[in-house]
């Protein structure tokens, strides 16, 4: 199959790789040995080397398995970006058993539906998020036992010491819960003895092919699926990402960790990549605009990966406090499609380019990147990474390929592609058909291999017969001077069959009437594409990393009665 894209990597990077035969665990093992002494881990002035994060992830293996944990059982994370996140995915590795990373933000049924179908017995938490747990733990046989552990744990001792007096006044202190099914975090790893006879992990044949982590999808759109990703997807994505820049130095990074590591892309271009290459990374357990730019200011960061909402935030962050952010060599965006805007703005604030890409979860989660040194036309997802074939198929039964320019599903095809959905074999063959991975995604792409997102399957809307696609009616709105946000959905209609209403969010001070908007899109738009209806917004729901909760939207509007007025009001 012609693979036009690979023309136009950057200089130096291959179209294939020899990917060794590693299992996750390998990346750290094979960074302790060139990097020993070389920090992991920094946080608040903690630093962690490579030997230390070893020593420590290797005993709560240890102390895992003295729980009961055996080979191919199911461990839930559900931790911020703090140390005791990588000490504990590794640790859960090392014992044999599958890491389940969860969304701390999980009200109690998604945290039992998560750990229910995982058959999770053991989660290892934040010891703020118990309340929420120990609700499920009541009603339910999940889960068994617990681990807490605390935001102080790894801190500095002048930090560790003033943490519960700054935790009150923020009203985000508990006591230290207690009971038979609660184990401590530090407490554990402290009963293993230093000399603890090497890694559980090498007396387990741990193989590259065994599943390393259920990561949970599917929460915007429906019903979540435990994607199963195996220790080979998660390498090779992971080392996809390294190879994708030509001008990486190993173990001479500085990564910056603010996207959330329970997410698919945070995992693999901040978390994995900068253990498989002995780099450290600068930990923040939450996303600050202003904590950011100061961190990158202050430490000079060369990567950081984000999503195009934490782009916007940092601009205004970085042009109030005049923070350099020349440090960085590299920043990527995923997770939703960045809007030109917000790049054109981020690129003049700041010196630096942004690389936009695109994955899915089913998928490690990156396929597509956009070249980081060279030119890409505006709009582009990016070129497929090496290794990974991507076609465009028609939307209906993905049957046949579409020319060049014109819209179609895009499937993929690659080492990182999941084996399947967890317990799920329908799913699982509905969307791996023949080795392909039909994505969902709508996309075209040009003749000489870059793709270009234009909506998600599920999200077109149809208006008296005719096809519109969201995102181009949103990047019309965008246009607006007062227009900071803009989403778009479909409502049911008897007429029309459905009509478009738009959701706005307005930029400080500026104001614009439903009228206005209407006018506006009819000078871009054809008639059919024109929302009918318009809500002033001060804000849209939004998944952790960003992501618009079209879904949300869509079932507020069928709720509220006359789902074709607009509620007039100004940000």
């Amino acid at each position: 199959m012609p693979q036009p894209w690979i023309s136009r990597y950057d200089a130096g990077v291959p179209a294939s790789v020899d990917y060794p035969e590693w299992t996750v665990l390998d990346l750290l093992r094979h960074s302790v040995e060139r990097f020993p002494d070389s920090p992991a881990l920094l946080f608040y002035g903690t630093r962690i080397s490579y030997r230390d994060l070893d020593d420590l992830t290797t005993r709560l293996a240890s102390a895992l398995q003295r729980l009961g944990v055996v080979q191919g059982d199911r461990v839930a994370l559900m931790l911020p970006n703090i140390p005791q996140s990588v000490i504990a995915y590794y640790g859960i590795l090392k014992a044999g058993a599958i890491v389940v990373p969860t969304n701390p933000l999980y009200v109690e049924r998604e945290i039992l539906e998560q750990l229910a179908d995982s058959g999770s017995d053991i989660i290892i938490a934040l010891d703020l998020l118990y309340p929420r747990i120990q609700t499920v733990q009541t009603a339910s046989a999940f889960p068994k036992r617990v681990i807490l552990t605390s935001i102080r744990d790894f801190l500095p001792p002048l930090k560790k010491f003033l943490y519960p007096f700054k935790a009150r006044l923020a009203k985000r202190w508990i006591s230290t819960p207690t009971g038979p099914s609660i184990y401590d975090f530090l407490g554990l790893i402290d009963t293993i003895s230093t000399d603890h006879g090497g890694p559980p992990s090498e007396r387990l044949h741990i193989r590259s092919d065994d599943l390393a982590q259920l990561q949970y999808t599917g929460g915007t759109t429906g019903i979540p699926k435990g994607v199963m990703l195996t220790h080979r997807n998660v390498v090779v994505n992971a080392l996809q990402g390294r190879v994708w820049d030509p001008h990486f130095r190993d173990g001479q990074e500085l990564f910056l960790g603010a996207i959330p590591f329970f997410h698919c892309y945070g995992q693999s271009t901040c978390q994995n990549l900068a253990i498989a290459t002995g780099c450290p990374i600068l930990l923040l357990p939450r996303f600050h605009p202003d904590e950011v730019v100061k961190a990158i200011h202050k430490h000079r960061v060369t990567i950081f990966s984000g999503v195009p909402m934490m782009f916007a935030k940092m601009i205004d962050a970085a042009q109030t406090s005049r923070y350099d952010l020349r440090s960085l060599r590299v920043c990527l965006s995923g997770a939703s499609p960045l809007p030109a805007d917000v790049q054109e703005r981020f690129e003049e604030t700041t010196g630096v380019r942004i690389a936009e890409g695109y994955g899915l979860t089913e998928a490690g989660p990156t396929t597509h990147c956009n070249p980081l040194h060279g030119e890409h036309p505006p709009g582009s997802m990016g070129l497929p990474f090496p290794d990974t074939e991507a076609r465009v198929v028609d939307a209906d039964r993905g049957s046949y390929e579409v020319p060049d320019g014109e819209a179609g599903e895009l499937i993929v095809r690659g080492p990182q592609v999941m084996r399947g959905y967890w317990n799920k074999e329908a799913e699982t063959q509905a969307v791996l058909r023949d080795g392909w991975l039909h994505t969902g995604d709508l996309v075209s792409r040009n003749k000489e291999g870059f793709f270009f997102f234009v909506d998600r399957k599920k999200d077109i809307i149809k208006c008296r017969g005719e096809t519109v696609y969201p995102r181009e009616v949103e990047e019309v709105l965008l246009q607006h001077q007062a227009v900071a946000e803009a989403a778009v959905v479909g409502v049911a209609d008897q007429l029309s069959g459905e009509i478009v209403k738009a959701y706005i969010v307005l930029k400080p001070g500026s104001f614009v009437t439903e009228q206005e908007l209407i006018r506006h899109c009819a000078r871009w738009l054809a008639r059919y594409k024109i929302p009918s209806a318009v809500e002033f917004r001060q804000e849209l729901p939004r998944t952790v990393i960003g992501k618009v909760l079209r879904r949300t939207m869509r079932e507020e509007a069928v709720r509220t009665s006359g789902a074709g007025t607009a509620q007039h009001h100004a940000a």
